[in-house]
C-alpha cells in the first residue's frame, strides 16, 4: 500500500485493519511496509500513531520496531508502557533486543533499567552481555540464538530439536548447524543443506573434516574486519567466539548490510563535512549547529585563499583577464582532487589500500592527475588565447592548470593516507583540507606566473 498520499483516516483505517488480521492469523504486510506507515502516522498525528502502538499486539510492534530508526525507537518509552516495551523485548532477536534497550537508554535511562528489571534473568543477562561490548566490535552487532550440537550429538535427533525449537519459533534464519565439543569450544560449521545429504543414524563426528567449515571471529575483532570476512567469502553467517574460544553467537548477513549501508551513509556525509547522527535529529537546531561548524572551518580556508589572491591585487588590476580566468583553476583543481580523494577514501575503507602501499596509490593519482593537466593545459590554454588575444596568457594557465591538477591528484590521495596512520577518519578532514590546498596552489600558481610572464 503506498502511503504518500494517504490521509490520517486511511493510514489509521489501513493499520486497524493489519492489526486485526494479524489477531485472526490472516497475512499481513511485511514488517517493513508496516513500519513506514507508522513512521508517516507518526509525522502526521502523533496521538494516533500512540494509539495504534498502544493497539499493536506485542509480536507485531516487535517485529515492526526492528524496521524503524534508532530515533523512533529512542522514543518508545513515552509511547507504550514499560511493560508492554518488556513483552515486546522478550520476543525479538537478542541482537535487535539489545539495541531497542541501548537506544531506549540514550533518552531515557531510568526506563531502560526498569525494562530490563522486568525480563527474566536470562533475557536480562544476555542483553547485559551485548551491550557491554564497544560499539564497533564484533560482540555488540552479534546475537545468542543459533542451533548450536556436539560433535558426538546423533544428527537425527539434532534436526529433531531443531524443529522444535522453529515450531516454538525460538531460532530463525538458520543456515547452519555450529558444531562444538564438550567444552564448547567451537569446531566448525556445516550447512543445513549439507547436512541432509548425511544418514539420521550418523553422528557430527561422522561428517568428512572437509565438509566442516571453520569461519569466525572473536567477539572483540573490529566490525570492519568482519564486514570485509562476509565480503571476502559470501558468507551467510559468521560465528563469533571468545577468548577461550567458546562458542557465543553469531552475525547474520542482514546485520552485516545493515552495516555496510550505515558505513557508506557516514563516508557519504562525512565527506560532505556533515554528521550522520546529527542528521536523523528531528530538532533543526541541532542539524544547522553541526553544519555550522564545517562551514566555519571552510570560511576560514576560503579566507586564507583569499589572502593569497590579496597578494597579488595589483597583478590582478594590471590585467582583468586574470580575474575572469583563475576560478577556472581553483575550480579544476578542486574537481580533480575530489575524485582522488573519493576514490582513494572509499578503497581504503574496502582495505583495498593501506599506509604500506600508498606509495603505489600516490604514483598512480599522480600520473592520472599528470594526464588530465597536460590535457587540459591545452584545452585551456586555447581557450585563452582565443579569448583575450594573448598567447602568454594562454601559456601561463595552461602551466598553473598542470601544476594544480598535480597537487590535486598528489594531495587527494596523501592527506586520507596519512590521517589514516594518525588514526584520525580520513572521510571527515580530507575535503577541507583538499580544498585549501587546491585553492592555494591555484591561485598562488596562476597569479604568481602572472606576475612573472605576463608583468
Amino acid at each position: 500500500m503506498n502511503d504518500t498520499n494517504l490521509s490520517i483516516e486511511e493510514l489509521v483505517s489501513h493499520l486497524l485493519e493489519i492489526i486485526s488480521a494479524y489477531k485472526d492469523e490472516i497475512e499481513t504486510p511485511h514488517p517493513f511496509d508496516i513500519a513506514k506507515e507508522l513512521e508517516k502516522l507518526r509525522e502526521l498525528d502523533e496521538e494516533e500513531y500512540k494509539s495504534i502502538c498502544k493497539k499493536m499486539p506485542s509480536e507485531l510492534l516487535a517485529e515492526t520496531l526492528c524496521e524503524m530508526p534508532n530515533y523512533v525507537q529512542e522514543e518508545i518509552s513515552e509511547v507504550i508502557s514499560e511493560k508492554k516495551i518488556a513483552n515486546i523485548v522478550s520476543k525479538m532477536d537478542s541482537d535487535d533486543a539489545s539495541m531497542l534497550i541501548y537506544n531506549i537508554a540514550q533518552d531515557h535511562e531510568d526506563a531502560a533499567e526498569t525494562i530490563l528489571s522486568k525480563l527474566d534473568d536470562e533475557d536480562k543477562e544476555v542483553i547485559e552481555k551485548l551491550n557491554s561490548y564497544e560499539e564497533n566490535v564484533a560482540g555488540s552487532h552479534m546475537q545468542s540464538e543459533l542451533f548450536s550440537a556436539k560433535l558426538d550429538e546423533n544428527i537425527g535427533l539434532a534436526l529433531k530439536r531443531l524443529k522444535q525449537l522453529k515450531e516454538i519459533d525460538e531460532l530463525d534464519n538458520i543456515f547452519h548447524a555450529y558444531l562444538i565439543d564438550k567444552d564448547d569450544k567451537f569446531i566448525g560449521t556445516i550447512g543445513l543443506e549439507e547436512l541432509i545429504l548425511f544418514e539420521h543414524s550418523q553422528s557430527f563426528d561422522d561428517i568428512p573434516k572437509e565438509k566442516i567449515k571453520n569461519y569466525s571471529c572473536k567477539d572483540n575483532d573490529d566490525i570492519s574486519d568482519v564486514v570485509e570476512t562476509f565480503t571476502n567469502y559470501n558468507l551467510s553467517a559468521l560465528a563469533v567466539i571468545d577468548e577461550n574460544e567458546k562458542l557465543v553467537g553469531r552475525i547474520t548477513h542482514d546485520d552485516i548490510h545493515d552495516i555496510i549501508q550505515e558505513q557508506n551513509t557516514k563516508q557519504i556525509y562525512s565527506l560532505a563535512g556533515v554528521n550522520d547522527e546529527a542528521e536523523h535529529e528531528e530538532d533543526i537546531v541541532i542539524i544547522g549547529k553541526n553544519r555550522a561548524f564545517w562551514l566555519g572551518i571552510n570560511l576560514i580556508t576560503a579566507i586564507l585563499a583569499s589572502l593569497v589572491i590579496g597578494i597579488f591585487d595589483s597583478t590582478i588590476q594590471s590585467l582583468v583577464a586574470l580575474a575572469v580566468l583563475m576560478p577556472i583553476v581553483a575550480s579544476m583543481g578542486g574537481n580533480a582532487g575530489t575524485q582522488t580523494l573519493t576514490v582513494t577514501v572509499r578503497q581504503m575503507a574496502l582495505g583495498e589500500i593501506s599506509y604500506t602501499d600508498a606509495k603505489k596509490t600516490i604514483k598512480k593519482e599522480v600520473l592520472i592527475s599528470l594526464v588530465n593537466g597536460l590535457l587540459f593545459a591545452v584545452v585551456i590554454g586555447i581557450i585563452a588565447f582565443i579569448w583575450f588575444s594573448m598567447p602568454l596568457l594562454g601559456v601561463v594557465i595552461a602551466l598553473s592548470m598542470v601544476i594544480n591538477l598535480l597537487s590535486a591528484g598528489f594531495f587527494g590521495a596523501v592527506i586520507p593516507i596519512v590521517l589514516e596512520k594518525f588514526d584520525v577518519d580520513p572521510a571527515i578532514g580530507s575535503t577541507v583540507i583538499l580544498t585549501t590546498v587546491t585553492d592555494v596552489v591555484g591561485f598562488f600558481s596562476f597569479l604568481g606566473l602572472a606576475t612573472i610572464i605576463l608583468l
